[in-house]
């Protein structure tokens, strides 16, 4: 595919395959941009941003709705397309179009919402006569740099409430998927967005992201990936908004009252999907010794069931990850705990790119399985004794974007809603769980600022205070 640049479709001499995970069959190419497509992107948006700021609210609302009818009617295309270049199964492909669906009517519904408020003036000394109302005015230019695990509707989280808001986007897609950004422009250029309101630029993230990220005529920088990148951005951006969608090493903790059966389905249904590759991804459980044994052997036959293999076969529950290199570190860290005392239960195994789903028991929270993002289809499960303890090993972690508890007890699931330190609390549910309207963002080095189209909107916007100075 081309790259697209203020509406215009472009392509480059130079080009960058897009591989199949699965086994590295070429799906597509794609330009390789560099800084001077960054410049022309960004002048462009600007050009861009002054017709979106233009463009009545029902307009805006009308582009996504029809967006969202037109994805809905291409869910097998777009699925097949989020499979090839992520490695997801076909199911988790087809699942993350229907989200975006939602995402973009979500965004539609929140364009014709977007309001201020009134100030009561006369409430100071001195204010009588005045009266005050503040008005949310768009940022300007909007650049949305997304991460490969989950191409279409993380895309669509940053690109639907900056469309919605009032801006112009220059969206920055990973350079191993960046197919699904590029049928996202296509879609909303043919529902009728202006032009110069949106470019999709493909190529190395480190030359492109670093130039869009310094220009100062952008005005919000919306990105989610690694924790480094985040701070390289931070450091580079300037004066400018920053929503940051960073890593995280999401634990469950299991209460001695919990259902074991329940939270076995929940660690192989929130700790695999996608090989893992979810930023609130089950990667800990942190289990009450008194259920430990029996929770440990019930999740075992659970995973057990998960089948790897082709992604696109109707029977495969688990792909390949994004690289080899990927499931090789995976490996490295699964071992590294292994050597270091850690009990294997079961998975382990490598085959290039596919690492299979594995549990790894009785694991020291210094271990990089358990300290940093593992990002990948392995779990690690380390038992306590009190309630305290429970508490001090969930937040001994440099993140804090989602948790989930187990427990019937709604004293002891108040408690960790207060004294957990995430974002995003799930009582008896994993971590992985998302609704697409609901505020979703990290504490601590998970980044700041929140997603959800009503929240991301507000993150986009700028308020204003309007002071009348009244004759009475």
């Amino acid at each position: 595919m081309k790259m697209c640049i203020g509406g215009e479709w472009v392509d480059k001499p130079r080009q960058m395959e897009v591989l199949h995970p699965f086994d590295n069959s070429v799906v597509d190419h794609v330009p390789h941009g560099d800084a001077a497509d960054a410049e022309r992107a960004v002048t462009a948006a600007l050009r861009g941003a002054k017709v979106m700021a233009r463009l009545p609210a029902w307009e805006r609302s009308q582009i996504l709705q029809r967006a969202a009818e037109r994805i809905e009617a291409r869910t097998e295309e777009l699925g097949r397309t989020i499979t090839l270049e992520v490695g997801k199964i076909l199911a988790e492909g087809r699942f993350e179009v229907g989200r975006a669906v939602q995402t973009l009517r979500l965004s539609a519904e929140e364009a014709r919402r977007i309001h201020g408020e009134t100030v009561p003036l006369d409430g100071a000394p001195g204010g009588a006569g005045k009266f005050g109302f503040t008005l949310r005015v768009p940022c300007g230019v909007v650049v949305a740099i997304s991460p490969f695990n989950f191409p279409l509707n993380l895309v669509a989280h940053k690109v639907g409430p900056a469309i919605a808001a009032g801006n112009a986007v220059i969206i920055k897609p990973p350079s191993n998927t960046p197919l699904s950004a590029l049928k996202l422009t296509e879609i909303l250029l043919e529902c009728g967005l202006p032009p110069e309101a949106i470019s999709c630029l493909t190529g190395p993230g480190g030359e492109l992201g670093e130039a869009l990220c310094r220009d100062p005529r952008v005005r919000k920088i919306t990105f989610t990936g690694s924790v480094p990148v985040g701070q390289r951005i931070c450091e580079i951006a300037g004066l400018k908004r920053v929503t940051m969608e960073l890593g995280s090493n999401a634990p469950i903790i299991v209460m001695p009252d919990a259902s074991v059966e329940k939270v076995a389905q929940a660690v192989a249904a929130t700790g695999y999907s996608n090989a893992g590759q979810v930023c609130i991804s089950t990667q800990r459980v942190i289990a009450s010794r008194r259920v430990y044994a029996d929770l440990l052997a019930a999740t075992k036959t659970a995973v057990d069931q998960l089948t790897t293999g082709n992604p696109l076969a109707a029977d495969t529950k688990i792909g390949p990850m994004i690289r080899e290199r990927e499931a090789q570190r995976v490996e490295q860290w699964v071992n590294e705990a292994v050597q270091g005392g850690a009990r294997l239960v079961t998975g382990g195994e490598r085959h290039g790119a596919m690492y299979a789903p594995t549990i790894v028991a009785d694991v020291q929270p210094a271990m990089r399985i358990s300290r940093e993002e593992l990002f990948g289809p392995a779990v690690a499960f380390t038992p306590f004794e009190t309630v305290e303890e429970a508490l001090a090993l969930a937040n001994d972690s440099q993140f804090g974007l989602a948790a989930g508890v187990f427990t019937e007890s709604l004293e002891t699931a108040m408690r960790f809603a207060r004294e957990l330190e995430t974002g995003n609390i799930h009582i008896n549910g994993g971590p992985s769980w998302r609704a697409d309207a609901m505020p979703y963002g990290g504490l601590k080095a998970s980044g700041f600022g929140k997603e959800g189209p009503r929240y991301a909107i507000e993150e986009m916007t700028e308020l204003k205070m309007i002071c009348l100075h009244l004759t009475i």
